[in-house]
């Protein structure tokens, strides 16, 4: 009898548990199950781990392919049946560089490297990712990050802009966006103009983005976001499209709030944007002295070829002019839009790094390195062991030692004050003299990498987003991250998702910062760390 029993509760037992498992199982699907307006979506239930739902690469337009290439973005077909948005979309085509995806897909790993200076990503590429807390809660504020990359490189994926700790920290919904990139992305060839003025603007990239915004605005209720409340924030050229987007006459109503990042209002002009326009042409498929046949074969060439003859031509003349002041998606004068006052009532959270200009030591011929070979150093460094550098291994005797007169951080600095600095105060003070009294701007200080690089890169560009993103176990920048600086970053990093999930809500970062006010623009907030803790201090805009 008391062998029947325990066999009779250990089989009830087991069928119990056979039942409450699928019971579980569903639970966490209808937990990232989403119903939007182009189709139902089911993403990833991350809750035991990071404590977040993602739903990842879903497409927001129609792949930007054949007739579609240099054609404003269409809103993509709605689908039928569950589409797995689980895996991140590719990146757009683009020439590969330090922040691009690997050649092999969009992640980031050793074989970066292989694509340097080489097309990586695809021309179907226009997805973006949705990060948001493994709650119930609804009406989170939004933010809508736009990646940089000089508007010719960047992809979603980069490790750097996971939006799990942020979206989790923040207690928001974090969405981040893939764009057409370079010469995909901005191009104003009279041969390409179909009558639609959004269409001939050139902008397609501008419209993208904007498209991207849109699913936003119809959707993010679903995934628990307030579309009222929609922050948009990018970095570098980032920051440039989300300044762009401000002024947008097709973006009024899709933003309330802006965080740009080491960018602000730079816009090319019309001829400038045909001048390069005409030489790509070119570059890329030769003259025949019919126009229209050469645009015809370029509309044909393979992804690959545009890009190789982007590359060809930026050896020669720089990178594709974006953010093309056409008159119909962007104003022909930002600075007479503004004076206007239509965004003075959007609040502006503005940053700067205090070194923005090392990351950028190959436009002075400063590295020692190749990009090979400095990505391949940077990538197998421990930052936990001795390091096996000096400075004199990445940078050239020329920029030696880097305190004197003419070293690397007085030559630096002055590169990064004549690239960033100044559209960043032009941008600010514009929207002050329009009468915007919610201007914040914070410049970021940290530089405690192990040894060399707290000397060959300290606080520069980009730096600052592991600590926006709280992303600092993999990605260009792992290897200046260590045990022993762990404690002062962890918190500075806290300091700044915490101050920016205070902006989202009310417009203003927190008031006051480890004690010290965050007074409003033309005033400065220092963000640092040492080893051990966070500070933060009053700084100077000049």
């Amino acid at each position: 009898m008391m062998i029947r029993r325990v066999l009779t509760g250990f089989v009830g037992l087991t069928l119990a548990a056979v039942s409450i498992a699928p019971a579980a199982a569903a639970s966490r699907d209808s937990a990232v199950l989403r119903h939007t307006d182009l189709g139902t979506i089911k993403g990833n239930d991350q809750s035991r781990s990071t404590g977040t739902y993602t739903w990842l690469g879903i497409p927001y337009a129609e792949p930007p392919v054949g007739p579609l290439r240099w054609h404003a973005p269409l809103t993509h077909q709605p689908w039928s049946g569950v589409r797995h948005t689980t895996a991140y979309g590719n990146g757009c085509i683009q020439q590969g560089r330090l922040f691009s995806p690997a050649p092999s897909g969009p992640h980031y790993g050793l074989d970066i490297r292989d694509g340097l200076g080489q097309p990586v990503g695809a021309e179907d590429c226009l997805t973006l990712n949705v990060y948001r807390p493994a709650t119930r809660q609804k009406k989170l504020p939004v933010i809508v990050f736009v990646h940089g990359g000089s508007n010719v490189v960047g992809y979603s994926a980069d490790p750097m802009y996971d939006g799990n700790a942020l979206a989790r920290t923040a207690n928001a919904v974090v969405v981040t966006i893939n764009y057409r990139l370079g010469s995909f992305g901005w191009l104003d060839l009279p041969q390409l103009k179909t009558g639609d003025p959004a269409n001939d603007s050139g902008n397609f990239a501008t419209l993208d983005q904007i498209e991207a915004l849109r699913f936003v605005h119809r959707n993010i209720a679903a995934f628990g976001g307030d579309a009222a409340n929609v922050t948009a924030m990018g970095e570098s050229a980032g920051a440039v499209n989300v300044w762009a987007l401000l002024v947008s006459p097709l973006a009024k109503g899709l933003i309330d709030k802006v965080i740009p990042l080491s960018g602000g209002l730079l816009f090319a002009t019309p001829a400038q944007a045909r001048t390069y326009a005409d030489a790509l042409v070119t570059a890329a498929v030769g003259s025949s002295g019919n126009r229209d046949e050469d645009v015809r074969r370029l509309r044909q060439l393979p992804a690959a070829d545009v890009i190789r003859a982007q590359i060809a031509r930026g050896a020669v003349v720089g990178d594709p002019p974006a953010v093309i002041a056409d008159g119909t998606v962007l104003p022909t004068d930002y600075h007479a839009a503004i004076t206007t006052g239509a965004f003075a009532g959007i609040p502006v959270l503005a940053g700067n790094t205090l070194e923005e200009g090392k990351l950028f030591g190959a436009v002075l011929g400063a590295y020692r390195p190749s990009d090979y070979e400095r990505f391949t150093r940077q990538y197998f460094f421990n930052p936990n062991k001795p390091s096996p550098y000096a400075v004199r291994d990445f940078i050239n005797d020329r920029y030696l030692p880097v305190d004197a007169p003419d070293g690397w951080n007085a030559a630096s600095k002055q590169l990064g004050d004549a690239i960033f600095a100044g559209i960043v105060r032009d941008s600010m003070n514009a929207m002050q003299a329009a009468g915007n009294k919610n201007l914040y701007y914070y410049q970021f200080g940290w530089n405690q990498q192990p040894a060399p690089f707290d000397a060959v890169y300290g606080a520069s560009h980009a730096i600052d987003l592991p600590f926006v993103f709280g992303t600092f176990d993999r990605g260009v920048f792992a290897f200046a991250f260590s045990r022993r600086n762990a404690p002062g970053r962890l918190q500075l990093s806290g300091l700044m998702m915490d101050s920016i999930a205070a902006f989202v809500r009310t417009g203003r970062p927190h008031q006051n910062v480890l004690g010290t006010r965050w007074e409003q623009w033309p005033r400065s907030l220092v963000l640092d760390a040492g080893d051990r803790a966070a500070t933060a201090a009053p700084g100077s805009v000049g």
